[in-house]
Order: structure tokens, then C-alpha cells, then sequence
């Protein structure tokens, strides 16, 4: 009897009800496939967390994840709490989950589906061929830097968030950089603000630093307005993009949607013992419960988890080659459908792709 991989699941709110019963039927399919054992368990994080628990991350749902092999979240949030204060809002789960489970780099691979290509909104001459690995540290800058708050003075109110980077914070991310670059084409793209930030001056200064380790593999910088611009104008220029928290989450959904749809981008969140692993796309609310929502990220993301935490590429391969199959036979979810094609649900799209894993 083979190892059992126990997966803490949290469909979290909006579509993720949806998106993530759907991933675990392709999960359990493909560990029927290869004989991997699998035991998930599954629990409320999130906005569904605070209606039940009155608290985005409970305490059992957060043990549960640390006693698992991996985590699979569908997404959290949603217009029924952005009254709450920041401190309790469904996003706390996961910035919560992030920090406990020492997850420090997001991987975001954005690779072009060929028949996807009409679907985006650039020429295909543009885009036709793109691969690139946005790799964003999570758990310094901007978003977790203090002081933070807003405070009265002066009879005025005042934002505050603050910029935080540590030389040991940006070492650890680049060599995750340039150990994945190593498996692609061996070339990183480190972006930053260095010309106006002090915070970036330095992220600039380790990343040169660590390159020294990794002389076979490229390294250019470049300033966030300029890659932004370049993910539109010349995107197959880029292999591995480096970059901070909020850089990278802003530069990761613009990437996105060179694709045609950010519902086809899977993420892994890895650093500690326990990785995690959901699509990108959000709660998408407006959605939510009309058989709508594209699942295909999340099951890619299934994909990703048996390649990076279980190190059985064959499972993830099975994956991809199962959604290709079914893009090329002009399936569509409403995100990416086109006059022409065949338009499917959330729960139809699944099927498809299941009959071309079994």
C-alpha cells in the first residue's frame, strides 16, 4: 500500500462551491487512474466561515490544513462582507493561511492554450507560443508591512501601508526563481520601482546578489510600468517573471488575460511543508450558483498539485492533455465562448474532461 495524501479542501465562497466539487471529481478520477491513494477532508474558510464561525480562518479549519499535504482552495470574498474591518474580511483566511503555512512564493504559470488563441483580446501573432512563470513573493510587502491603518490627525484621515523587505525575504524567493528557471528556458526577469523605491533599490541589490549562485541562468531587471507594458506589446520575451507581493499580483492578473480568461489560470502557493493550490480568478459573485463559472483553473490547479507536492508529473501531464483535447473540440465556458463554438457549464465542461482522462 502507497503513501495516502491527505488534502485539506476549502471551497471558500462565491463560485469556489462550485468550481472545487467539480476539480475533486477530476482528482479522484486521475488517482483512480495511477493508484495514488488520496484522503480529503474538507472545511469553512473565508466569508462562509464568518457567517458560521463569526471569523474568516477558524481554528480547526487552519489545524486541518497544517496536518495535510497540500491545500486545494477554491476563493473567498464576496460583496456581502466588505463592510466588515479589514481585520476580519473573508481575505484575512488567506492572507491567515499564507502566513501559517509559510507559503512565500505564488507560482502562476501563463501558458497559451492554442485553441484559446481567438479568445484573448491581442492578435495571435502576439501571443501564439507564451509561457511564462509569474513567480510573487507572498508574505512581505506592502500587504503585511507595518504601520498600517488609518489614523485622524489634523481633522483629516490618513491611509497608511508600508513597504517592508528583508534581504533574508527577497534570497528565498529569487533562488525559488531561478531553481524554476532552471526547468524552463533559464531566464528570469526580476521587476520592481528601484528608480523611486528604496524598498525595490534593495530587492534589485539581492537578486543581483543571489544570480551569483546560478550563473546559468539569465538575469535581467525591468521597472513594473515598463513590464506591464511589455506583457501587452511582446509577451513571448519574458520566461520567468520575479517580483513582489503587490507587483506580482497585479502584473499575474494582467498576464492573465493574454490567455482569453483569468478562469483558465491555476496558482501554487509553496514554501513550507504545505503547499496550496487554487485557481486565480476570485469569488466571482455575480456568478455564483448559475452553472457559469469555468472550472478549468481549478482543475489545472489540481494538476500543479500533483507535480509540485507529490512529484507525479504524469498525473499533472494527464491533466493538461485532457483539457487541451477538450478546447480543441471547441468546448466553451461563457468566459471564453465565442460565436461558433460549443458553449457548456461548469459541471458539463467537467464531464468532458473526465471522458478524456478515463
Amino acid at each position: 500500500m502507497g503513501k495516502t495524501y491527505k488534502i485539506a479542501v476549502f471551497p471558500g465562497d462565491g463560485i469556489g462551491k462550485e468550481i472545487v466539487p467539480q476539480a475533486l471529481r477530476v482528482l479522484n478520477a486521475v488517482a483512480f487512474k495511477h493508484n495514488i491513494n488520496i484522503k480529503t477532508a474538507d472545511a469553512l474558510i473565508g466569508g462562509s466561515a464568518i457567517d458560521e464561525f463569526g471569523m474568516p480562518l477558524p481554528e480547526d479549519s487552519l489545524n486541518l490544513a497544517l496536518n495535510s499535504d497540500a491545500v486545494l482552495l477554491g476563493a473567498v470574498g464576496g460583496p456581502k462582507w466588505e463592510g466588515l474591518d479589514y481585520s476580519v474580511r473573508p481575505e484575512r483566511a488567506l492572507l491567515g493561511l499564507r502566513e501559517k503555512l509559510r507559503l512565500y512564493g505564488n507560482l502562476r504559470p501563463v501558458k497559451l492554450f492554442s485553441a484559446l488563441a481567438d479568445a484573448s483580446s491581442l492578435k495571435r501573432e502576439v501571443i501564439d507560443g507564451i509561457d511564462i512563470m509569474v513567480i510573487r513573493e507572498l508574505t512581505g510587502g506592502i500587504y503585511f508591512g507595518k504601520p498600517r491603518g488609518i489614523e485622524k490627525t489634523d481633522g483629516q484621515e490618513k491611509g497608511i501601508n508600508t513597504e517592508v523587505y528583508t534581504t533574508s525575504e527577497i534570497e528565498r524567493i529569487a533562488r525559488l526563481a531561478f531553481e524554476v528557471a532552471r526547468g524552463r528556458r533559464k531566464n528570469v526577469c526580476s521587476v520592481d520601482k528601484a528608480n523611486v523605491l528604496e524598498s525595490s533599490e534593495l530587492w534589485r541589490r539581492i537578486v543581483s546578489n543571489v544570480h551569483k549562485e546560478y550563473k546559468d541562468v539569465e538575469l535581467t531587471h525591468m521597472y513594473v510600468d515598463n513590464c506591464s507594458m511589455q506583457l501587452i506589446r511582446y509577451p513571448k520575451q519574458f520566461d520567468v517573471i520575479l517580483t513582489t507581493n503587490m507587483f506580482g499580483d497585479i502584473l499575474s492578473d494582467e498576464a492573465a488575460m493574454l490567455t482569453g480568461s483569468i478562469g483558465m489560470l491555476p496558482s501554487a502557493s509553496i514554501g513550507g511543508d504545505v503547499a496550496m493550490y487554487e485557481p486565480i480568478h476570485g469569488s466571482a459573485p455575480d456568478i455564483a450558483g448559475q452553472d457559469k463559472a469555468n472550472p478549468i483553473a481549478t482543475i489545472l490547479s489540481v494538476g500543479m498539485m500533483f507535480k509540485y507536492s507529490f512529484k507525479l508529473d504524469g498525473a499533472c501531464s494527464v491533466i493538461d492533455t485532457a483539457v487541451t483535447r477538450v478546447l480543441e473540440k471547441g468546448y466553451r465556458t461563457p468566459d471564453i465562448w465565442s460565436a461558433g463554438q460549443k458553449l457548456t457549464g461548469t459541471r458539463e465542461m467537467t464531464d468532458l474532461i473526465l471522458n478524456e482522462i478515463e
